[in-house]
């Protein structure tokens, strides 16, 4: 059995070390593997027995998945640098202002007011992981996660410049004094330069174009933000590397919850390449009743050489495995090589893999869509409802009501004005629903900028015997001039007699969210 000894998820195949018979049962186990005895002992895949570090550089296996994978990880870099700078209505497709509340994405600004909005996009994409690991199983990880694309795109292939490549003749900078300190210098330049397409979400690029082109004195802190995302950047990616996938990600131990027997896998097909046998090409898979197949596995070594966490895909499905491919890449290579068909390490499920039918329609399946289809159109629902101003009457601080001098009854209300539009626009209020009703406010009509809100503090007065029972309800109406806008909330007038005091010094206080 191979001495990685990994984690594995319910419903892994057998362990290495046993032995497949024709009938699909484990016998006794066989011979120890000559790669394991070779391999040193270890408790983790990075990490050796005497708890040193142990450092992993990859083989690199040239094959269809590697290009295929090559061609994904430069679009999303592509993808990843262009779409600061790109617009849509007018706005950044994505900007992520922290400093004000307001995400712009797709040309849409969401402001501190839309948190359901967000609330419910936010679940949409955790479904729609969810539904993607349940088909595709670590797809994200292997091909489009940020920490994959750089590390084994950006790099590990600087990496192999400096310092040549495992398992290949060394390069010309190999060996050289100089070649760590260029690899550091290159990191560090890739690093700066991954920092500041990332700040360019947060705060636009036409803030950073500034920011780079003045002295780090006159905006300190962006400058040390950046300062602190590049160290991090080259902690992560010449230090910690495959560790973030294996201690500080998630998602691989979510996968034993996310994945079940039908999820699409990278697996060793146990049955077919056990038991190993040394490299011979040409050797007969028929089987005779009773005997021992000879397997197409040749134990060389090359899944566990090339993969990127450094596990061995024969010891069956596990946390650490990204779904990179490189050991099919590698695999296949060696099945070419010999005559055998590729195919012995490859895209399965546990499900196929044990010889049972892959089931495409599960009730996972249709949850998932079926949720993920619920939120969508509710996010829909509630954006079809988002206006050009978003308006909020609330009770005043204080005593629910008071008497003026004239025998009137004033209720003080705030009432808060939210501009969703680009540009200043003016606001008007006014209120209706009872005879002799009027509004004094502190400003009326309300300028707002665009993209702000404003807060308007007044009182609403209405003689004693409009408030039939100690009550009325009204309309508080905001409106811009040109009508494009117009929109009406409903508040509850209190008096004397609705059981909240009659305005006096004992009189309690009583906020209630308006109706709307």
């Amino acid at each position: 059995m191979s001495s990685h000894r990994s984690r594995r998820f319910p419903g892994s195949v057998a362990e290495a070390g046993e032995r497949v018979t024709t009938s699909g049962t484990t016998g006794r186990p066989a011979k120890k593997p000559r790669s394991a005895e070779k391999q040193p002992k270890r408790v983790l895949s990075t990490l050796n027995d005497d708890g040193s570090r142990r450092w992993i550089r990859p083989r690199l296996s040239a094959g269809r998945f590697l290009t295929r994978r090559r061609v994904v990880a430069w679009v999303l870099i592509l993808i990843f640098t262009v779409i600061p700078y790109l617009r849509m209505n007018g706005k950044p497709l994505v900007l992520l202002d922290l400093s004000t509340r307001r995400f712009t994405l797709l040309g849409h600004t969401f402001l501190p007011t839309d948190t359901l909005l967000l609330a419910l996009l936010l679940v949409g994409v955790f479904v729609g992981i969810f539904l993607l690991t349940a088909l595709f199983g670590r797809v994200w990880c292997g091909w489009a996660c940020p920490q994959t694309v750089y590390m084994e795109f950006v790099f590990r292939p600087i990496e192999r410049i400096f310092e040549g490549a495992p398992g290949r003749a060394k390069g010309p900078l190999a060996g050289k004094a100089y070649s760590k300190p260029l690899k550091y210098a290159t990191y560090l330049l890739v690093s700066m330069y991954l920092a500041h397409t990332f700040l360019a979400y947060f705060v636009g690029v036409d803030n950073l174009r500034v920011w780079v082109t003045q002295s780090p004195l006159q905006h300190p802190a962006p400058f040390l933000v950046m300062v602190v995302v590049t160290g991090l950047m080259m902690f992560d990616f010449s230090f910690f590397r495959e560790q973030t996938c294996l201690v500080a990600c998630p998602y691989g131990r979510f996968q034993s919850a996310l994945l079940d027997r039908d999820s699409l896998i990278v697996s060793y097909d146990r049955k077919r390449g056990e038991p190993r046998r040394k490299a011979r090409r040409d050797v007969s898979l028929k089987v005779v009743e009773g005997e021992t197949k000879q397997g197409d596995c040749v134990d060389c070594g090359l899944c566990v050489q090339t993969c990127p966490t450094g596990i061995d895909i024969r010891d069956g499905l596990q946390m650490e495995c990204v779904g990179c491919t490189q050991c099919i890449d590698a695999c296949d290579a060696v099945m070419e090589k010999l005559g055998r068909p590729r195919g012995l390490i490859r895209y399965t499920s546990q499900a196929a893999v044990s010889g049972e039918k892959r089931r495409l329609v599960r009730p996972r399946v249709i949850v998932y869509p079926a949720i993920l289809l619920a939120v969508m159109t509710a996010f829909m629902v509630v954006m079809s409802t988002k206006g050009p101003a978003d308006v909020t009457v609330l009770r005043g601080v204080g005593r629910p009501f008071v008497e003026l001098p004239g025998g009137e009854i004033a209720n003080p209300v705030k009432i808060k004005i939210v501009n969703r539009t680009e540009t200043a626009a003016e606001y008007g209020i006014a209120v209706s629903g009872a005879e002799g009703l009027r509004l004094t406010a502190e400003d009326n009509p309300v300028r707002v900028a665009g993209g702000q809100a404003k807060v308007v503090a007044g009182l609403v007065a209405a003689p004693r015997e409009a408030l039939k029972g100690g009550e009325a309800v009204i309309h508080v109406e905001v409106s811009t001039r040109d009508g494009a806008f117009k929109k009406d909330v409903r508040f509850r007038m209190m008096g004397p007699g609705t059981g909240h005091g009659n305005g006096g010094a004992h009189g309690e206080e009583h906020r209630k969210e308006p109706e709307s």
